[in-house]
């Protein structure tokens, strides 16, 4: 059953189109991811899809009583709305609470939120998973996801794509995360100059698809090139020769990268780190940091050595943009000690962009730092860098004032490139970046001789640049997770690390008190009790709080990044709670 269809429907914002005689449909049971360029027109796309936007030419159609469900990248909720209002709306409680789909959604993403709570004030992740159960609850005929796993950490993205797998419903997603569109879809449309190009799989069978596409137009044009030279020998010569038709075979896709090395030379590149560095990178040793009244590491130890290439992962509140400060020297330990390298030359690149120049050009931006580098074995301008981060032409003249999101965080990531560092530190760093950036910007990591520590909710990123993955897990210390992200998962699904996020649950009454017990076990329980109800406190102030700074983003944030501090400690103050209580009882 066709459930949307696009008849020649073309679409333009100034004189570039971004769709130009496009013509395709959705099918019921299909499953669609959609790539390409920011800007190139992904979301006007799925907007047309959707009839939220009008094109200017064409014709959108959709089958009578489709029941869709769209999301936009924007989560948009009426004045004074709560969980329960966005997501349930009038349904009784008996009525949703009886039914398994939704409880699963609401066990899935809002673990740990309130119902009755105002959704002003609430981060960016929280809000991004209420508008998901909105979307999810009610049955639908085609789901359109405009990049469902912002805002979202490793674990609700793999619950998401888990949930999608599971249900019979058709599908269409824009979205940078590769690890996503493969666990989800098996088709992928690419938007490219006002055209959908459609290959059949998900992200990884379109990326074979893309290569033999590209081996065959390169073997077309040699052909081409060649037949021109046997015209021009033909008109010099005078008889017309008599020649054969060369044949090509398509071979398998493991012909495309059978001659491929691999990503990265990780004995050369370890040489060189050494060479860079020396024997020590970073060395902590018993180290214990404080935030706050909080504890968030406790007698850590943990080494980085020349060319370790590590992953960081953990539940939020955890500590892990925490960590990498502690390692740039932004943050002091309370005990223990920070041994750094003398010749470690550090970059860090924060979730928070610094400020930039707004009137420099963007190529004077780069310059001022350095105007060539070598990576690997070959040396690179800072214009061809700009040229491969997605800045060609006129924009490397673009006045940085002008540039978006993604463009200053791929700015701000070629200037700390530029500086040549041999420890490398990236927070987030493929927000807001399209997935042709991000394999520019692996293909530039894959030849860099250094130490990385990557923070990322991106699976697949992470996965790919880096050789192995550490965690925190709520318990104070780094963790060692020989499996990688899937070890992860499976850790936290067996609940051996605190959920994200969790509010205080209700505390249970106190066991009384046995002949022989422990004096100072139940003074420590008293302790807790107490520090429990300041927290309980310090978490109603904050939602306060955000309230009254609704309009202030900057605030927003730091007020956020407290209280999901607040709600960790909590989580983890809780859990020692009840095994003190059940020691005592």
């Amino acid at each position: 059953m066709n459930l949307i269809n696009l008849e020649n429907v073309a679409k333009a914002y100034g004189p570039t189109p971004l769709l130009d005689a496009v013509s395709l449909g959705l099918d019921e049971g299909d499953r669609v991811g959609v790539v390409g360029r920011n800007g190139g027109g992904k979301s006007t796309l799925v907007s047309v899809l959707a009839r939220e936007t009008e094109p200017d030419a064409g014709r959108v159609t959709h089958a009578r009583g489709l029941r869709l469900g769209y999301l936009i990248q924007r989560d948009v909720f009426p004045d004074g709305a709560t969980v329960r209002s966005v997501v349930l709306g009038d349904r009784a409680e008996h009525e949703w609470a009886g039914d398994v789909r939704v409880r699963e959604i609401l066990a899935g993403l809002l673990a740990g939120l309130d119902l009755d709570a105002p959704l002003a004030g609430m981060s960016g992740g929280e809000r991004r998973r209420v508008a998901l159960a909105r979307l999810l609850v009610p049955e639908s005929d085609l789901l359109i996801l405009d990049e469902p796993t912002n805002h979202l950490d490793i674990e609700a993205i793999d619950w998401l794509a888990r949930h999608l797998k599971g249900r019979k419903v058709a599908l269409l997603a824009v979205t940078h995360d590769r690890w996503f569109l493969d666990e989800v879809t098996d088709r992928t449309w690419e938007v490219v100059d006002g055209r959908v190009e459609r290959y059949e799989g998900g992200y990884s069978s379109y990326v074979l698809a893309k290569a033999e596409r590209a081996r065959i137009a390169a073997a077309t044009e040699a052909k081409r090139q060649n037949l021109l030279r046997k015209e021009l020998a033909w008109l010099r010569r005078g008889p017309q020769a008599r020649t054969s038709k060369p044949k090509f075979r398509v071979d398998a896709a493991q012909a495309l990268i059978a001659d491929e090395p691999p990503l990265r030379d990780a004995v050369e590149l370890t040489r060189f780190a050494t060479a860079r560095l020396g024997k020590t990178v970073y060395d902590i040793e018993g180290v214990t940091v404080e935030v706050g009244d909080r504890e968030l590491f406790h007698r850590m130890t943990w080494r980085l050595g020349p060319g370790d290439r590590v992953g960081l992962v953990g539940v939020n509140g955890s500590g892990k943009s925490t960590l990498l400060r502690l390692l740039d020297g932004s943050v002091r330990p309370v005990a223990g000690e920070v041994v750094q390298g003398k010749t470690v030359q550090l970059a860090h690149l924060s979730q928070n962009l610094e400020e930039l120049d707004p009137s420099r050009r963007v190529l004077e931006s780069v310059e001022e730092i350095r105007r060539r580098i070598t990576v690997g074995k070959r040396e690179w301008t800072a214009s061809q860098l700009l040229e491969r981060l997605g800045f060609s032409g006129d924009r490397q003249w673009t006045p940085v004032g002008d540039l978006s999101g993604g463009e200053r965080r791929r700015l701000q990531l070629l200037r700390l490139l530029m500086g040549e560092p041999n420890v490398l530190l990236l927070d987030e760093p493929t927000n807001d970046l399209d997935i042709e950036t991000l394999t520019e910007v692996e293909d530039l990591l894959d030849g860099w001789p250094g130490t990385l520590v990557v923070v990322s909710h991106d699976r697949y990123f992470l996965e790919r640049i880096t050789d192995h993955v550490v965690a925190l897990l709520g318990d104070g210390r780094v963790s060692m997770l020989p499996g990688g992200v899937d070890e992860y998962l499976e850790r936290r699904a067996a609940g051996t690390a605190p959920q994200p996020g969790a509010a205080p649950a209700e505390k249970p009454a106190p066991p009384k008190p046995k002949g022989g017990q422990d004096w100072k076990a139940r003074k420590e329980l008293d302790r807790i009790e107490r520090r429990l109800e300041k927290l309980a406190g310090q978490e109603s102030d904050l939602h306060e709080q955000l309230a009254a700074h609704a309009t202030d983003y900057a605030k927003l944030q730091e007020l956020d990044a407290r209280l999901k501090e607040i709600q960790a400690e909590a989580a983890r103050i809780e859990e020692e709670w009840l095994m003190l209580a059940e020691d005592l009882g």
